[in-house]
């Protein structure tokens, strides 16, 4: 295009100067604006049809005049439900006061740097009852916890003296020995036991089971587990000599009970 035509030229000549204008693209930007008209039109057209025709129907078309229906009802009484009173809520049970206790640890003969867990004080040990876990709580001085009264009671009613005849399995505080196990089992353990019968390498956990009464008596030991190599006679043989075991307590009362009593062997290689 030359220079003297850009100023009487239109937008759409100047953007497709030296272009393809057959290929269509010039063709639709040209007639864009009639395309658009044309297309409102025909919209206004069929809506102005539509809109005649619905009022044209609506004049055309008869009224029916209008009909009032009665309709004979009867009105019947309806009993209502007996509204059942609504459950009190339970009331929240108490949370029994947690006891500090101290877990037992295993003797295992070892060589001292390959202590992974050094066992607890005698300082610990006296304000602490031996379990299984370590958890903080309330000193042990040998108070059982309370009794949570029953969801239909207010009263707690006192235990009878026939209730602590028999052997009970499970107590709220566990018998233990008076004095410290591990150096009783030092003195009294024999851990070559398994290393005297040929035993594989590996670590043996025996468990006894045995009666702790009210006087800290044991009787019928029986051991719960079979590792062989004479592990579970010779921790029989220490238990006989374990003199001197504090009762279980049951409701604050001093009971005979069942204990289980685990001891650990070690064999390793040489």
């Amino acid at each position: 295009m030359e220079p003297k035509q850009i100023l009487s030229a239109n937008l759409l000549d100047i953007i497709f100067d030296d272009r393809n204008k057959a290929y269509g693209a010039y063709e639709l930007r040209v007639t864009y604006p009639q395309r658009i008209k044309k297309a409102m039109l025909f919209t206004f057209a069929v809506a102005a049809l539509a809109f005649a025709g619905a009022a044209l129907a609506n004049s055309i078309k008869p009224k029916e005049p209008g009909r009032l229906e009665y309709k004979e009802v009867t009105l019947t009484n309806i009993e209502q439900e007996e509204k059942l009173p609504e459950p009190l809520p339970e009331p929240k049970k108490p949370e029994p006061q947690q006891v500090q206790t101290e877990k037992l640890t295993q003797l295992v003969v070892t060589d001292d740097d390959q202590v992974q867990e050094p066992p607890p004080s005698q300082d610990e040990l006296r304000t602490a009852a031996i379990a299984d876990f370590k958890r903080d709580g309330i000193e042990d001085i040998g108070i059982s916890e309370p009794t949570i009264p029953d969801e239909n009671k207010r009263i707690i009613e006192a235990p009878k003296e026939d209730d602590y005849e028999g052997i009970v399995t499970i107590v709220q505080i566990p018998a233990q020995y008076d004095g410290n196990w591990e150096k009783f089992l030092i003195k009294n353990l024999n851990p070559n036991v398994p290393v005297d019968n040929s035993a594989p390498t590996g670590k043996y956990t025996v468990l006894i089971q045995f009666v702790v009464d009210k006087e800290g008596n044991i009787s019928d030991l029986k051991a719960l587990t079979d590792n062989g190599y004479g592990m579970e006679q010779e921790a029989m043989r220490v238990l006989r000599k374990a003199k001197g075991w504090k009762p279980g307590i049951q409701n604050g009362r001093q009971v005979k009970s069942y204990h289980k009593q685990p001891i650990t062997f070690m064999v390793t290689e040489e």
